[in-house]
């Protein structure tokens, strides 16, 4: 199976597969095929009884500069968002552990999708923000809240401010930090693995996943 907007969507390790967003030219903003092709990409390391963990970047300098502006100026911004629900489902839901390496900014949908996953490294950077709220766009404060305290989520999700990665560290956005991108995909890797070798991983994260508030209609 090939995908359009991912590469890798392979496994490169022991029991960890990569997964790399693919539209460097447009920041990996998060077209309808670059959705959609998370979603399928997924779903077949999913399958794979070989994968026991999911590594997530981005190719180029941004890890995911959230929706395509340029989709939603020229469509129905609502229907886009409402028909986004199934792709924000699929990933939250993912029933393996995914691990986001946060190689450049991750904004509004971008913050989101690193959100989603289990365990997030960054590098110096990384950037986090819901700066999508500044032109009328609602943050999802449910998900962020996940991850940040709730003074912390409410001040992003009202503000639209970006913070830094030192500050993400802070807050506990991110679990590590590296100064270098590359140092932190091959750390990030390596966590993978550790986590891919123990035998109770998938089990933990569906118990994690029961525990988890209801978000995206699930």
């Amino acid at each position: 199976m090939s995908f359009s907007d991912i590469l890798d969507c392979k496994r490169v390790g022991d029991g960890v597969a990569l997964m790399r967003l693919n539209r460097p030219k447009s920041r990996n903003a998060l077209s309808r095929a670059l959705r959609g092709d998370i979603v399928s990409c997924l779903a077949k390391l999913g399958e794979d009884d070989d994968v026991q963990a999911v590594v997530l970047t981005g190719n180029g300098e941004v890890f995911c500069a959230g929706f395509d502006l340029r989709e939603l100026s020229e469509g129905n911004a609502h229907e886009i968002f409402a028909g986004a629900e199934a792709y924000h489902r699929d990933v939250h839901s993912f029933a393996k552990p995914l691990i986001a390496a946060v190689n450049g900014p991750a904004l509004a949908g971008g913050m989101d999708l690193a959100l989603m996953c289990d365990v997030r490294f960054g590098c110096a950077a990384t950037r986090f923000g819901q700066p999508q709220v500044r032109m009328g766009i609602p943050a999802a404060f449910d998900l962020v809240r996940t991850a940040l305290d709730e003074g912390s989520a409410r001040y992003l999700c009202l503000s639209g401010d970006v913070i830094d990665a030192s500050t993400a560290h802070a807050m506990g956005v991110v679990t590590k930090l590296f100064e270098d991108a590359g140092q932190m995909l091959e750390e990030t890797l390596a966590a993978a693995a550790s986590i891919a070798g123990s035998n109770g991983s998938a089990a933990m994260k569906a118990r994690m996943l029961e525990r988890q508030p209801t978000l995206f209609g699930e």
